[in-house]
């Protein structure tokens, strides 16, 4: 990108601002914020009501709030258009019951709303971890000095995960910057639609190249702040504290919990998998689903499970690096590692392609390139989630194993890494599903006759 856009001379700079980034700037920035916005809201509220009161259905529920993950953002956007078409039966449903036309998709609030639903779960992945992981001495605490339940939440329970909420958010803006596939369906003009649009429209990779440094700057400039506004927010959880454990709901407070969760569920889940469903019996009808397809399947989960596999591992040690040592190294490490996930994925995908057959021309088709680029993507997600958990464990306990006489990799294996597991699963789940949709990256770097499900 940086060299590509070094092309771009004065006056391609000028009339890039001239004519595009103020407005691509403001379409960004207000999508991102917005879509924050409802996954804070969505995320937040599930990962609570399903993390501390115990009601019928509580397992099924926290499925139901993953399950947005595995649908790619430009399906849902592609359902929702045909159901809220006028002749779709979502867009009937809403003639006769309003009497008025369904509502457009096609701007900001309907980018929005495709988006905020595929998105809300990475916030209440993380969250859920962190509240099973905390403990009830604070509270308690709280409590006994007079505090309300609403008192605790607002100034025990949510400053406490202010990281988790953080990882989450952050996720979620950086994948709105990086989204290409429900911003290019719903047309609405981003940063990843505009440099899709050069590239392969006007064949202006230079000006491509200069969309990308400014999306780049635009995303690191949020990490920086992200970070310096969280710095001094830390706690630190005990290992031998006592969990809280969920309490048993009331029936008034089991509906409203189901009322929420399942109007969530309605619109992120059932609605897009019934159509699914309905699509699917067409296909089998076709005789389209037979070995072909399950062969699909298979290159799906051979990438998803190696490009998850290498990730974590890979994101651990600059996730414990920077939850222990704040400095500028380990924040400069983390800002580097997050530059694959706020580009698209062609400009990424040609990236490791000029990489490879400049140093590497023997690796130049395989598998291994496709592999390599869904760790650089996807590094961020696995980074996020692991460094949230770590930031929750107290160095004490660390200390105490080598005080022990543990060595560092001793204490790393028995101590270290029990205790952020959750973190770590949460981390590989993240990055199997996000693989497993990922479409153009696929589609530039696969190897000849490798399909996908999302190719297919």
């Amino acid at each position: 990108v940086l060299h590509s856009s070094l092309g771009l001379d004065l006056a391609g700079w000028q009339r890039l601002w001239s004519n595009r980034l103020p407005a691509l700037l403001g379409n960004t920035l207000s999508l991102a914020v917005l879509v924050a916005a409802g996954c804070f809201v969505l995320g937040v509220s599930a990962a609570w009501w399903v993390s501390r009161r115990e009601f019928p259905g509580r397992r099924l529920a926290i499925w139901l709030m993953v399950m947005p993950l595995t649908i790619p953002t430009y399906v849902f956007a592609h359902i929702y258009t045909v159901l809220l078409d006028e002749s779709g039966w979502l867009g009937r449903l809403w003639l006769t019951w309003f009497g008025s036309p369904p509502p457009d998709l096609f701007n900001i609030a309907g980018t929005t709303f495709i988006l905020t639903l595929a998105g809300f779960s990475y916030v209440f992945l993380l969250v859920q971890d962190a509240l099973s992981r905390s403990q009830q001495d604070l509270e308690e605490a709280a409590r006994i000095q007079g505090a309300t339940p609403g008192q605790v939440f607002w100034r025990i329970n949510l400053p406490l995960l202010r990281p988790a909420i953080a990882a989450g958010l952050a996720v979620v803006v950086l994948h709105v910057l990086s989204d290409f596939g429900a911003v290019s369906m719903l047309r609405y003009q981003t940063f990843t639609l505009s440099i899709y649009l050069q590239m392969n429209g006007r064949f202006d990779f230079n000006a491509a190249a200069g969309l990308s440094l400014v999306l780049v700057s635009l995303s690191l400039t949020f990490l920086v702040l992200e970070r310096f506004f969280r710095n001094r927010q830390r706690y630190y959880g005990s290992g031998q504290g006592r969990r809280i454990q969920p309490r048993r709901a009331t029936r008034f407070e089991t509906a409203m919990i189901w009322f929420w969760l399942g109007l969530i569920a309605l619109f992120a889940v059932f609605l897009p998998v019934a159509w699914m469903l309905a699509w699917s019996r067409e296909a089998w009808l076709d005789d389209l689903i037979d070995a072909e397809f399950w062969g699909y399947v298979r290159n799906s989960m051979t990438v998803s499970i190696a490009a998850a596999s290498i990730t974590i591992v890979a994101a651990l040690p600059v996730a414990l690096y920077h939850a222990r040592q704040r400095s500028l190294l380990s924040q400069s490490f983390l800002h580097a590692s997050s530059v694959g996930f706020v580009l698209p994925g062609p400009v990424i995908a040609l990236g490791i392609l000029a990489f490879v057959l400049a140093n590497l021309p023997f690796l130049y088709g395989s598998l291994v390139v496709l592999v390599l680029a869904m760790v650089v993507r996807f590094l961020p997600l696995a980074i996020h989630a692991q460094e949230s958990a770590a930031q929750q464990l107290t160095p004490s306990i660390e200390h105490a194993a080598r005080s022990l006489g543990a060595g560092p990799w001793e204490s790393l294996r028995r101590v270290t890494l029990p205790m952020i597991r959750g973190g770590i699963v949460s981390a590989w789940v993240l990055v199997f599903i996000d693989t497993l949709k990922e479409l153009p990256a696929t589609l530039i770097l696969r190897p000849t006759g490798f399909d996908t499900l999302p190719v297919r």
